[in-house]
């Protein structure tokens, strides 16, 4: 370390303030439900490099992919200069999806670059055939509007025409014109108090630090990787489908995504090796979606209380490979948009299931494995207006080794927030009939999965357009350690007068009015074999209807009266 260790904590600190005030800027200037409630965006504070120095306290989702984002920008724009802003979306050059808008500004002091700020937060609507841009499409032209890196601010002013394109292409501008603000709010933010840092205690001073915050995650993540045992390990998983149902086929045809992780001293590499090539609907990942998965997965594995800052140090001692044209190294022009967060979700259980083999007591069992994504679109009665409601809905997160599994949170590569039924009846002509736990959904085991949640949406007036991405409706969430597996998913769709049918895990319908839509999010895998749970937990389950009496005698023997 080349800086005083006071002053390069004091530094250190400051950007990830930073970073967190970029946060609460644009939670309370955003428009969308999404951003300001739910917290779907991710905040950054990157050197002129493009490295990630600081994140805020936000998605792990975008761990892997929003260095590359900057970097994008940084090559495309090695002239930049006060007052520009610039804006990209390309899953195939730094990007995760089209729904996932970075935008980026640069920060000077004295006509020095410092850095840039990115502010990556997920637009709920971006065009395609599909309000909400949730469709099962074959190729990413279908997805929505595609954005290269290009410049949006010039002299601190919009630049009108790059705007009229962006809005003429989105089914609710106004909306996203309040988010594009508020991402560029945040990121000027970021600019002044990286400016205040550089008048502070100089140029060259902040510029260092920033180098030594890097090396400083990298040094305490391999002295964390040094401390697990050496090994091999290696996991497979089947995923539900990709929204496409082949020519002559009834159903969607379930994947398979293959990773073999070899730890040796104070370095990782995660290989998928073995992984299916690229389906036809958007489950294709880009490798950079892929690396969040497994970056989530060790940070949680190696440093459990937090202590390590996340970013671009922090996963130099990690290496992600994957065979190009594969599943999760997508290649232009598949489709991604449901990959971002289903591959990236498993993924991260999968690196959890693997190296139960090699440190067991420092993994979970499987969670949700999936965002649970439900889309809305259509007229708003009330208004005449169109809408686009966005939703991801939580459920179990999976048991540890040393406790239950949670109900009903957001799991591994999510870090969002339950979005409260009084806000999304007030924004959308939607009312929530039910919004419960599952019994039973938690696996049963020592510890005990999180349960998943049913959500129950009535549709008012006016037919609406509707669209889900879920997983873990063919294969439940894992249990470890003689754990039992977790529940699946369900989706169903219940018109007036009319029976129920069940939905497919990816792709759009129609949802007459007066319909209910139904949603199980999975729950989650259990630790530890049932018959070790202890007498008391279990009475407390039963008590607060989380385990029914019925499965109480199967799964733990119990006998309940």
């Amino acid at each position: 370390m080349k800086t005083d260790p006071a002053r390069f904590e004091v530094v250190k600190n400051a950007l990830y303030s930073a970073a967190e005030e970029m946060k609460i800027v644009l939670a309370k200037t955003a428009y969308s439900p999404l951003l300001k409630v739910a917290g779907d965006y991710s905040c950054g504070i990157f050197d002129i490099d493009g490295n990630m120095v600081a994140q805020g306290p936000d998605l792990p989702i975008h761990l892997g992919s929003m260095p590359d984002a900057v970097r994008a920008v940084v090559r495309a724009f090695p002239d930049v200069v006060p007052g520009d802003v610039f804006i990209h979306n390309d899953p195939y050059d730094g990007g995760s999806h089209l729904p996932d808008v970075n935008v980026v500004a640069p920060a000077f002091h004295e006509g020095r670059l410092l850095g840039f700020g990115c502010v990556r937060a997920h637009w709920p609507d971006i065009g395609s055939a599909t309000p909400g841009s949730y469709g099962a499409v074959t190729e990413i032209y279908g997805e929505g509007l595609r954005l290269p890196p290009i410049r949006l601010y010039r002299d601190g002013k919009p630049d009108p025409s790059v705007e009229a394109i962006i809005f003429a292409n989105v089914r609710t501008p106004a909306e996203r014109l309040g988010d594009l603000r508020a991402q560029v709010a945040a990121n000027y933010r970021a600019a002044l108090r990286l400016s205040e840092l550089a008048a502070k205690y100089g140029t060259d001073t902040l510029l260092g630090i920033m180098q030594e915050v890097l090396d400083y995650s990298e040094t305490m993540m391999r002295a964390a990787l040094r401390a697990l045992p050496d090994g091999e390990a290696e996991f497979s998983d089947i995923f539900d489908g990709d929204g496409v149902i082949s020519p002559g086929a009834s159903e969607d045809a379930t994947f398979k995504v293959h990773i073999k992780v070899t730890k040796r001293g104070d370095t990782v590499t995660a290989d998928f090796t073995g992984s299916d090539p690229a389906v036809a609907g958007p489950m294709n990942a880009p490798l950079t979606v892929t690396a969040s998965g497994v970056f989530c997965a060790l940070k949680m594995i190696v440093d459990p209380k937090s202590l390590i800052p996340p970013n671009s140090g922090c996963w130099r001692p990690v290496t992600v490979t994957a065979p190009p044209g594969s599943v999760v190294n997508a290649q232009h022009p598949s489709p991604v948009v449901y990959a971002n967060h289903e591959i990236s979700h498993r993924v991260a259980d999968m690196v959890m299931a693997a190296l139960f083999t090699i440190t067991p007591r420092t993994v979970m069992a499987g969670s949700q494995g999936t965002s649970a994504v439900i889309t809305f679109g259509g007229v708003d009665y009330r208004s005449g207006d169109r809408f686009v409601s966005y939703e991801s809905v939580k459920g179990g997160f999976g048991a540890r080794p040393n406790k239950d599994g949670i109900n009903a949170v957001a799991s591994t590569v999510s870090n969002m927030s339950n979005t409260p039924i009084e806000i999304l009846e007030m924004s959308f002509p939607l009312r929530v009939e039910e919004y419960s736990l599952v019994p039973d959904s938690g696996g049963a085991g020592t510890y005990r999965g999180g349960l998943g949640v049913r959500r129950v949406w009535r549709v008012l007036e006016n037919q609406a357009h509707a669209a889900v991405c879920c997983e873990r409706t063919v294969t439940p969430p894992f249990g470890l350690d003689g754990g039992l597996a977790g529940a699946p998913a369900r989706l169903e769709l219940i018109a007036p007068r009319s029976n129920g049918r069940t939905l497919t895990s990816k792709g759009g319908f129609l949802a007459p009015a007066g319909s209910l839509v139904v949603m199980e999010a999975p729950g989650s895998g259990g630790y530890g074999p049932p018959s070790g749970r202890d007498k008391a937990a279990l009475c407390e389950d039963l008590l607060d209807g989380y385990v029914t009496p019925a499965k109480a005698r199967l799964d733990y023997g119990a006998e309940t009266a």
